[in-house]
């Protein structure tokens, strides 16, 4: 793995750890029923997702033109957050709308 390649799969992990610490954030705030930061925190989620996700679509289109990434622990690791950042925002999104609904 080259430094630019390392560069790229480590632009990918802060990434999907900010969208998933954003959403931890956005979490805690609509539990507390501060739910105008709950989005603010699930808007900056979702910003940050969608940077982890154009820098995943980079590597998938690097892939199909022929040029082969070496898949390395590191290369893994990074998929995994990206996912686990993806089913993050998806729930706490769920549950902050459950949150909404009960203090009506």
């Amino acid at each position: 793995m080259n430094d630019e390649q390392l560069q790229i799969i480590m632009g990918l992990i802060i990434n999907a750890g900010n969208a998933k610490g954003e959403a931890v954030e956005a979490l805690k705030a609509a539990k507390k029923g501060d739910f105008l930061l709950a989005e603010e925190k699930m808007a900056a989620g979702r910003a940050a997702l969608v940077e982890a996700h154009n820098t995943q679509t980079g590597l998938l289109v690097e892939e199909a033109s022929g040029n082969h990434a070496t898949i390395t622990l590191l290369m893994v690791h990074s998929q995994d957050h990206l996912m686990n950042a993806i089913s993050y925002l998806d729930l706490t999104q769920e549950l902050i709308d459950i949150h909404k609904r009960l203090s009506e």
